[in-house]
């Protein structure tokens, strides 16, 4: 759906997705016009996003495309624009992201803030890192829900909003031009049908 024409270098690939050779305001602002420009009603693409926008705030890493379709299928969105959504995580927001996810998690489920190891690396390479890691899995996981359903409702009056003003403006934009070509071949046939009568008196 969205591959390149030219397969990237795997290094170049991984310098890409952490700082896009176009910068990243202008990747946001490309990812918004392919969003605005799709087919469909307003409000399936703005679901679409929405479950885009929920998926990337899970820390299932690698399966938010999926998450986001599998979603936008069930609510009906356009699923188009759920991949789309996905953009807003990214290596510039995932730390803000989770670190909402993780306090608001903590507090779901009970676990004090300040007993928080920073030490992931290290955990991972002990044994029993599973265990280890598995109670700070669980508040990101049960913080996901509340923070990806707001961000969701955000992104979706934010989206459906854009899309129907863009909508509106083509919408007049494609009016506009076919009246003026009704109106230039009114005049053509006007001006046929003039030269037809001089000619019929000439004879």
């Amino acid at each position: 759906m969205f591959r390149r024409r030219v397969e990237l270098h795997p290094i170049r690939k991984l310098k890409e997705f952490f700082w896009p050779s176009s910068g990243w305001k202008r990747s946001f602002q490309y990812g918004w016009r392919r969003v605005w420009r799709l087919s469909g009603s307003p409000h399936a693409i703005a679901l679409g996003v929405s479950a885009g926008v929920f998926a990337s705030c899970t820390p299932l890493f690698g399966f938010h495309i999926m998450m986001a379709m599998l979603i936008a299928w069930v609510i009906r969105g356009n699923l188009v624009a759920s991949a789309l959504g996905t953009f807003v995580g990214n290596p510039l927001t995932f730390p803000f992201i989770f670190l909402v996810v993780y306090e608001v998690g903590t507090f779901m489920v009970g676990v004090p803030a300040g007993h928080v190891d920073p030490d992931i690396e290290g955990m991972v390479q002990q044994a029993g890192a599973f265990d280890r890691l598995l109670p700070h899995l669980v508040p990101l996981l049960v913080g996901s829900v509340p923070v990806g359903i707001v961000a969701g409702c955000v992104f979706y009056v934010i989206t459906r909003s854009g899309v129907e003003a863009y909508q509106s403006k083509r919408r007049s934009l494609l009016e506009e031009r076919a009246k003026m070509r009704a109106d230039a071949a009114a005049e053509n046939s006007s001006g046929a049908g003039s030269l037809g009568m001089t000619n019929g008196d000439a004879i």
